[in-house]
């Protein structure tokens, strides 16, 4: 396939890495522009090219850029692009660290993915959030194997999204469908499965667990949770 990929940071590029080894043709971009992107093209293989001509090379799109970015992108950035081209989301919502405070994102009136899909214009499958970069590139397995690393799929649009699942089985990971994107509260920061490099009859009894509507007390915990998690991420950076 075709696939083109925004933002080049620690996700973006293990992305590029591992669909380029499995023959894909990746062309990928920065805010900065190609050329500052010479390193990553000589570690991943994929193309350098402005934002424009990433969002027009694809059978898929990927937008992995921090989330307090998302509303820089241009408007227009999906004008010409058709209707069936998936676009995958993987961002995090990181307010201590990095995004400051979004009320939408506090109050919990929605989820990181339906606010990216709100300012992008487009609809969203999110995935890769929750997985570390170098697992995403280095432990992907035939399908099959114990101990198969799963990740949650969610979006709106079913084509979009089985389209999307299709491509994490190739990467070697299984698919988990975390339904529509309102319920994909369940794959974000603080929650159980964020992180966990979970097998997929573990991730669907998780999800089980918690239901799909998130409730008040469930919001409170995980936001508290991830918070925990920035500071003692912030605590590492500190010399």
């Amino acid at each position: 396939m075709n696939i083109g990929i925004i933002g080049a940071g620690h996700i973006g590029s293990a992305l590029a890495t591992r669909l380029v080894s499995l023959g894909h043709s990746v062309h990928i971009a920065n805010s900065r522009g190609p050329d500052t992107l010479t390193e990553v093209a000589k570690k991943t293989g994929a193309t350098p090219v402005t934002a424009r001509e990433a969002a027009r090379h694809g059978d898929i799109i990927v937008v992995t850029i921090p989330l307090i970015h998302i509303p820089d992108l241009p408007k227009d950035l999906f004008a010409d692009v058709a209707d069936d081209v998936p676009v995958i989301d993987t961002s995090n919502y990181y307010p201590l660290l990095r995004d400051g405070h979004i009320l939408e994102l506090e109050t919990g009136e929605l989820t990181e993915s339906e606010w990216v899909q709100q300012h992008l214009g487009r609809p969203v499958v999110k995935v890769f959030n929750n997985i570390y970069f170098d697992h995403l590139e280095n432990k992907g397995l035939p399908a099959g194997t114990p101990g198969r690393i799963s990740l949650p799929v969610a979006g709106d649009h079913e084509a979009a999204k089985q389209k999307v699942m299709a491509l994490v089985q190739e990467l070697g990971f299984d698919a988990v469908d975390d339904g529509n994107l309102h319920a994909s509260w369940r794959q974000q920061p603080g929650t159980p499965c964020y992180g966990a490099d979970l097998p997929a009859d573990k991730l669907r009894e998780h999800f089980a667990n918690l239901g799909t509507e998130r409730t008040a007390a469930q919001h409170a915990e995980y936001l508290a949770n991830h918070a925990k998690q920035e500071r003692a991420m912030a605590a590492q950076d500190k010399p």
